[in-house]
């Protein structure tokens, strides 16, 4: 199996280079920096529990063009670079190729699929906690690296060769891998909380464990989720209708100290994805007449920061 990983930071840099690592062909593509030292050094996987992985030699690239055909793209950019990026690697997109993304949202797979076409897509839900500590350095914090996959359109939505050929990679890598049976639900799952996560976070400046704590914090939190819910049953996803409960009682359990990526990236200036978490839930709430006024006030309070910058 041929790989191509499309963004190799945190994510697409610790999936590609454990699979690397288990002897799959994998080709990277980088920029700047993190492209200079992957060639000259490698690229290496952090981990004080696990211990260091270091892949090396890698190949690596900033020109996905020049890698041929590839069997599958693992598809790991920014959510804003999405439709553009997409449209570059079209080229090389055979009529063999799947493509699975592992960015967050649920918006992401609706500007792939009208790409690609659904018969290439695969859903993918990523679990991990990562991030590139300096260039040519995956920083991977505990030993969670789960990946939960599927198909949409191809074989029906069910399992496939190519889906089973991958999860038997994914497991030779150490990668907590499994198929799902509907990737639409598995992929709402994880929105439900990443959209209350997020949200709650950068709204209140704040990590879960105060959030949760306060009444009014925690009311809002929920609402959050609950607003995703509502939009995610009104789509036609099968979501219980209390999952927002179950999402809640989710977040007591999870270390105070819980932050999101998007409060982070608020905090050191960088664009957010607001758009497509907060702001997904908002646009997809419009097109099925559900409201969604918490996740609005959450989109509409971080507009002049989601560009980036400290003002």
């Amino acid at each position: 199996m041929k790989i191509l990983v499309m963004g190799s930071g945190g994510v697409g840099g610790l999936y590609g280079g454990r699979l690397a690592s288990a002897g799959c062909d994998v080709t990277f593509v980088a920029r700047g920096a993190h492209l200079a030292a992957m060639r000259e050094q490698g690229l290496l996987i952090e981990n004080a529990t696990l211990g260091n992985t270091l892949v090396k030699p890698v190949k690596v690239t900033d020109d996905p063009a020049s890698t041929g055909t590839p069997d599958l793209i693992l598809f790991a950019v920014k959510l804003w670079d999405t439709e553009a990026v997409a449209k570059q690697l079209m080229p090389i997109a055979g009529p063999h190729t799947a493509v699975l993304s592992l960015q967050n949202g649920v918006v992401k797979d609706d500007i792939l699929g009208g790409i690609f076409g659904q018969q290439a897509l695969m859903g993918g839900v990523a679990y991990v906690g990562t991030h590139i500590s300096r260039p040519g350095v995956i920083n991977q914090v505990g030993t969670l690296q789960r990946l939960v996959f599927g198909e949409y359109g191809y074989a029906g939505g069910k399992k496939s060769e190519r889906s089973e050929k991958l999860l038997a990679a994914l497991l030779k890598a150490g990668i907590q891998a499994e198929l799902s049976d509907d990737i639409r639900r598995t992929l709402w799952e994880k929105y439900t909380f990443l959209v209350g996560l997020s949200g709650a976070t950068a709204n209140m400046r704040s990590p879960i464990g105060p959030i949760r704590e306060n009444p009014q914090t925690r009311a809002f939190l929920h609402d959050l989720m609950k607003e995703a819910v509502a939009v995610g049953r009104a789509l036609g996803v099968a979501l219980p209708e209390d999952y927002a409960d179950d999402r809640l009682k989710f977040a007591d359990g999870v270390p105070a100290t819980m932050d999101s990526s998007l409060h982070h990236d608020l905090k050191n200036g960088n664009r957010l994805e607001v758009e497509w978490l907060a702001g997904g839930v908002v646009r997809l709430g419009q097109k099925v007449g559900v409201a969604t006024p918490c996740n609005r006030a959450v989109w509409d309070g971080l507009a002049l920061r989601a560009s980036g910058g400290n003002g």
